[in-house]
């Protein structure tokens, strides 16, 4: 390490207190911490436990106090209906101020559950400010899941009131919202009091008497209401990560660490400054609209971009460069998958160049491992700094990035750079013993975590600590594999599922996926280890070739097994490669790698509810069983 990331990252591990303690003085607290940091009971820590604070009060109020009325703090653009909308630092308060009257009074108050089922429109944002404005603790279920996994949230967090709309809008196609909301409440044991609908005009929903409230009636005629104040420790949100037992885990946020640690991460990892329009192509669902849609951009005084469209097909692959171009975005934070469905469909960039980008800065990628092909291409295609990042929902923001707000590092292709101030890794074998730099094994987090990761598991203690903190004593257990070379640098390989044992070989799906992504005609690629009698596991490739490739499909995958060859070895016994149309994804980006292994293997599964099209797995099963694999359902 040199530098001054190198002393940022010294400072957040030896003095933590102190490190935090400064970055906690640019919040607006209604009392201000004497404690920094409680870890006398681990791992259940606390951050900030005397301090007073309110989450909605940094992100919408003080800005209107400081200066910042007037400036736009959220831009909805919407190319799936033509709808564009524009929200000043004042005009946003003021909604989100009438809007918790309306909640307040339907009994909404401190600790009460809401959950939200919105799709990408300004009152889903609206809706969570308004719930952190009054101390309720907001669930956000991603817009059109399926009724019975709505009623699982529902019933794991006993929401006291859901907020819904009418109905989602995707291309070339209306999502209805309600029937799927009806339905999980009738399924649920626990039955909200009230449901708030927002009725979109592409399909009114039929409403319940006596149970269900137009959002728009509500707050007009609403009183604003002011922030309360709690305590830095109070549950801002909970929100549901998928669970290896089928039962959902809510990642629990608290609200003084939340604010503290995005406050920071805006400045020092992404790098923009309070007035600068920031960008995150994702959605309110997941973890990174919470923090860097919402809430991160809010806090720092930024203006936020909330999209309701796709990277390609609304109604091109220059939608994102029409958005960026259109409003000035400084940074941009999307998925590698989105790059690469850019890139399949406009690979040589000609929708790219009927932008003018001058303003744009810098890119960021996270969610799924970014190949160095994929890197490459968006590095020489916009000629700007590209940082990939990693990190994960229970951890709520970045610990692995090269901090453009610090000190800019030289990239290495295939790693999310070194660790951010606050989080320090370890690399351990099965036996909990360190690995040695550039060796594969399970990558760690030492404990205390810092400020905004999650404190728990809404209502389950036991899970939270049996899931993450039993296998290896003092450590997060990440779920990830990887190594960390001599410089320091972290590469995550793959999830330790991933990690294949090939006639007692521990190979890297990921390695073998960077191979595949090298080759010129291919799009996107998955590697899967498959069960295989002889050598216990086998890797299975799949490949997307790019659109107008107009090559023999048999012909790349010849090649693609000899570059693998060349490059890793025969060890990888890299034999298996089947071209399919597409990948089954999560709506987030995910390649659902373990589903598709169960397939292969003949083994039951189903469609998880956070899959993008699930007639994607039958053609997936179908192209499986020209190999000779059994596939169950």
């Amino acid at each position: 390490m040199s530098g001054e990331y190198a002393s940022e990252y010294r400072r957040a591990q030896t003095d933590p207190r102190g490190f935090w303690g400064d970055a906690a003085a640019a919040v607006a607290w209604y009392r201000t911490p004497q404690v920094v940091l409680d870890d006398s009971n681990s791992p259940f820590v606390r951050w900030f436990p005397d301090g007073m604070v309110n989450a909605c009060y940094n992100a919408l109020d003080r800005h209107v106090e400081d200066g910042r009325a007037e400036q736009l703090a959220l831009i909805h653009d919407s190319p799936v209906t033509g709808a564009r909308q524009r929200f000043t630092y004042r005009e946003l308060r003021d909604r989100v101020a009438r809007m918790a009257g309306a909640l307040r009074a339907r009994g909404i108050g401190v600790g009460d559950r809401v959950v939200i089922y919105m799709p990408m429109v300004p009152e889903a944002v609206i809706a969570m400010l308004a719930c952190a404005r009054l101390g309720a603790v907001h669930s956000v279920v991603f817009g059109g899941f399926a009724a019975n996994e709505l009623a699982v949230r529902i019933d794991d967090v006993q929401a006291k009131l859901v907020i819904a709309a009418s109905c989602g809008i995707e291309p070339g196609r209306v999502v209805p919202y309600k029937p799927l909301l009806d339905q999980a409440i009738e399924l649920a044991r626990h039955k909200p009091e009230t449901c708030i609908i927002l009725q979109r005009e592409q399909l009114p929903a039929t409403m319940i008497p006596g149970r269900d409230l137009d959002w728009r009636e509500l707050e007009a005629a609403a009183a604003p209401v002011d922030c309360v104040p709690v305590a830095a420790t109070h549950p801002l949100y909970v929100l549901y990560t998928s669970g290896t037992t089928g039962q959902p885990k809510g990642v629990v946020r608290d609200t003084g660490g939340c604010i503290v640690s995005l406050l920071w991460s805006m400045r020092k990892v992404y790098g923009v400054a309070p007035g600068d329009v920031f960008w995150a192509a994702s959605d309110v669902g997941w973890v990174v609209g919470h923090s860097y849609i919402v809430y991160g951009p809010l806090f720092n005084g930024n203006t936020t971009i909330l999209y309701e469209g796709k990277p390609v097909g609304t109604p091109d692959p220059g939608a994102y460069w029409r958005v960026i171009a259109e409003y000035g975005v400084k940074v941009f934070f999307t998925a590698p998958t989105a790059f690469r469905a850019i890139k399949k469909e406009d690979s040589g960039g000609a929708y790219l160049k009927k932008y003018d980008l001058s303003g744009f800065e810098t890119l960021f990628l996270a969610g799924e491992r970014c190949d160095p092909d994929t890197l490459a291409w968006a590095q020489d295609r916009l000629g700007v700094p590209v940082i990939d990042h990693w990190w994960q929902t229970e951890l709520g923001w970045p610990a692995v990035a090269n901090c453009r707000g610090i000190e800019l590092l030289p990239v290495v292709p295939g790693s999310p750079t070194k660790p951010v101030p606050g989080f320090v890794f370890d690399v351990l074998d099965g036996a909990g013993k360190p690995r040695p730099p550039g060796e594969i094994g399970a990558l760690v987090l030492k404990l205390p975590l810092p400020p905004g990761t999650f404190t728990t598991l809404w209502g389950n203690d036991e899970r939270f600590i049996n899931a993450y903190f039993k296998t290896f004593p003092g450590y997060y257990e990440t779920g990830d594999a990887g190594y960390i070379d001599a410089a320091g640098y972290v590469f995550v390989m793959a999830r330790t599922d991933d990690v294949i044992n090939v006639a007692g070989h521990r190979l890297s799906t990921g390695a073998m996926e960077e191979v595949l992504a090298a080759h010129p005609d291919v799009a996107e690629c998955a590697v899967i280890g498959v069960a295989d009698a002889m050598k216990g596991q086998l890797p299975l490739g799949l490949i997307v070739l790019k659109d107008g490739a107009g090559r023999d499909p048999g012909a790349v995958c010849r090649e693609a097994i000899q570059m693998v060859r060349e490059r890793i070895g025969p060890v990888a016994a890299f034999k298996l490669c089947i071209k399919v149309q597409r990948l089954p994804k999560t709506r987030s980006g995910k390649v659902l790698r373990g589903t598709m292994r169960s397939i292969a293997d003949g083994e039951p599964w189903k469609a998880p509810a956070t899959i993008d099209d699930p007639a994607i797995l039958d053609e997936i099963g179908a192209a499986f069983s020209t190999l000779g694999y059994p596939v169950t359902r």
